[in-house]
């Protein structure tokens, strides 16, 4: 049928002219439309090629397109003749554009001013950048310069699945303007259904329904069909390399196709009740997963061809499982008859424009987009809408439930209630008894790793604490610094004003400890009036000497007793990780005999081991080796 309307196509086009004039260009030519004046040429077992074009009888074979874009499935390559001349106020140089975007091969044939022909290698076939001469959507070609001869060119299209080839002229300048446009207009679509591909995506996470999941991957396919179709797909997702067979006109469609239908039988209920209509929609996914492995084949137009002829009864069984379940008062059904209508017209649009019925326009280009978006909202309402009388059964199961469980429950005797009490009731006492334990646990767990009067990790913390650090340092080549610190003229305090008074100042030396370093770095009480400070990281050194500065004035500040000022001086040592050790025991021991040489050159002061210079890195190392015992348990 297709064939037979391109030949009276064609036919009323050879009496109504011979041959076709070369184009006319003026200054407001640009974004001008060609195909009334281009002419045609089926090339039955592609057997011709450029050199043939010289052949007069070859050239009696084209035939006026008389504004024909598209010629259908064809297994023939087709031969598009173009002619163009300008006016004498024309611009010079123009741009050509084809707006067959999913066509399989594309060559342009330019002269090349030498009596030959340049050939520019295009379409699906060929990568997005190899295949136009300017960043576009669609295939553009930069013309030769036009001068005072008409310019004729060639193109040759071939794809069993469909030829189009929409041709316009343009000015850069307009064509750049009008991509923004178009790109605004398609952001505003694909923007529509990733938003509801995203949303519907957070639902299925959720909810974990097999109709959204189809509905999902029915809603990723389609935008990357539409992107694809729309030529944007070909620009900025795969510009790199040909349009894989996955990505084609040919493999998108049929996954789009199989997830709907898998949609349709999970939103319909099929399985219920609508046998032989759910067995045919199965017999559709089975057709479009065959069309997939053909085109795998390399039987395109065959593949192309199941593709048109599988929707014809997968559409009616789906349109008819909807009309059933409208008819028995299921809502979602509505939602998917207007969705599915829309995309449903579309699509007819879409395979009458492939089998050369009705020409591409802009309206056509918009149209299955504008629909896909249409579809994706009123399937989203539907599943919506499904989601709710789900719930609604649900809640109406769990009434039904309590009620039913009401009655047994009114018909037990009064001992079964005491025995459920006395259960309930023993189950909240092991319950409190196991918190209560859980709690204890967790109090000595506490207990073991702290200080009862200061609230800071005691000793055994610090020393595995230290031990973890030192691990960590030893991987990551950082460093680790370890301060004893001891409150000089503590005991007279004790002696003068008691207990409460020594207790006090440990708690207040303890806060201000923890205010003083960083949340990173540990403090702890090792016991009496002794505390250390565990600094780890890569600036561990520097950091230790400034916050050892800094205790000395800050925990020497007098603390209230009452009314009465209580005051201590504070001795530091520090040890360093690797210079003085590597091991706990012995940086204790380091850090201890630089807390001692502070204390005996009269306290209140900070000292770092090796920098008197009288211990060496290399001594203290062997300190280290001979694993000197600390004293630590």
């Amino acid at each position: 049928m297709p064939r037979l309307i391109l030949s009276l196509l064609l036919l009323l086009g050879l009496l109504g002219a011979q041959a076709s004039a070369a184009i006319l260009l003026t200054p407001g030519s640009s974004g001008l439309s060609l195909n009334h004046g281009i002419e045609l040429l089926e090339d039955i077992g592609g057997q011709l090629s450029i050199a043939d074009m010289a052949d007069p009888a070859v050239q009696q074979r084209f035939r006026p397109a008389n504004g024909l874009a598209t010629v259908g499935h064809s297994r023939n390559p087709w031969w598009i003749k173009v002619s163009l001349r300008r006016s004498s106020d024309a611009p010079a140089q123009w741009w050509l554009e084809n707006a067959g975007i999913t066509i399989y091969r594309l060559q342009l044939y330019l002269p090349d001013g030498q009596g030959g022909w340049m050939e520019r290698e295009s379409g699906v076939g060929t990568s997005y950048a190899a295949g136009r001469d300017h960043a576009y959507r669609r295939m553009l070609f930069k013309l030769p310069e036009l001068g005072a001869e008409p310019l004729t060119l060639y193109f040759r299209s071939y794809d069993p699945a469909g030829n189009s080839f929409p041709l316009k002229v343009w000015q850069l300048l307009d064509l750049e303007q009008q991509a923004s446009q178009e790109n605004i207009g398609f952001g505003l679509i694909y923007g529509v259904i990733f938003a509801l591909l995203l949303y519907n995506l957070f639902i299925l996470v959720a909810l974990r329904d097999r109709a959204y999941l189809w509905y999902v991957l029915a809603t990723a396919c389609v935008l990357v069909f539409i992107l694809s179709m729309t030529g944007h797909g070909f620009q900025y997702l795969w510009p790199g390399q040909a349009v894989p067979f996955w990505l084609d006109r040919i493999t998108l469609p049929a996954l789009w196709g199989i997830f709907v239908i898998r949609f349709t039988q999970e939103l319909l209920y099929t399985r219920r009740g609508l046998r032989w209509p759910h067995r045919i929609l199965n017999l559709g996914a089975l057709c479009y997963a065959a069309a997939m492995l053909v085109n795998i084949a390399g039987y395109r137009a065959e593949a192309a061809l199941m593709i048109a002829l599988t929707p014809i009864f997968s559409v009616s069984m789906a349109l008819l499982s909807a009309v059933v379940r409208c008819y028995q008062g299921f809502i979602p059904a509505r939602f998917y008859l207007l969705g599915y209508g829309a995309v449903l017209g579309s699509t007819a649009v879409l395979v009458m424009r492939a089998a050369g019925l009705i020409q591409p326009s802009n309206f056509t280009a918009y149209l299955f987009p504008i629909a896909v978006a249409a579809e994706t909202i009123l399937f989203s309402f539907a599943l919506a809408y499904r989601i709710q009388m789900l719930k609604q059964e649900k809640a109406d199961a769990i009434l039904q439930a309590d009620r039913e469980k009401s009655a047994r429950l009114a018909m037990i005797q009064a001992s079964a209630d005491e025995l459920q009490r006395a259960v309930t009731e023993r189950t909240a006492e092991l319950a409190a008894t196991n918190e209560r334990l859980r709690q204890r646990e967790l109090e000595l767990q506490h207990a073991a790793f702290h200080d009862p009067l200061t609230e800071l990790p005691n000793r055994r913390y610090l020393v595995e604490r230290c031990e973890a650090a030192l691990a960590h340092a030893k991987r990551h080549q950082e460093a680790v610094a370890l301060l004893l610190i001891d409150l000089d003229h503590f005991k007279p305090i004790n002696d003068r004003f008691g207990h409460d008074a020594g207790d006090l100042m440990l708690q207040t030396i303890a806060r201000r400890l923890r205010e003083h370093v960083r949340a990173e770095d540990s403090v702890a009480r090792l016991g009496g009036d002794e505390f250390a400070v565990l600094i780890s990281g890569a600036d561990a050194e520097r950091y230790a000497r400034e916050i050892a500065e800094r205790l000395l004035a800050e925990l020497a500040l007098p603390v209230l007793y009452g009314t009465e000022p209580l005051s201590v001086t504070i001795s530091i040592g520090a040890a360093l990780y690797p210079q003085h050790a590597s091991h706990f025991s012995s940086l204790y021991k380091a850090a201890d005999e630089m807390l001692y040489k502070v204390k005996s050159r009269g306290r209140s002061g900070a000292a770092v081991c090796g920098d008197d210079g009288e211990l060496s890195s290399s001594t203290r190392l062997h300190v280290d080796v001979l694993n000197v015992p600390s004293g630590l348990g």
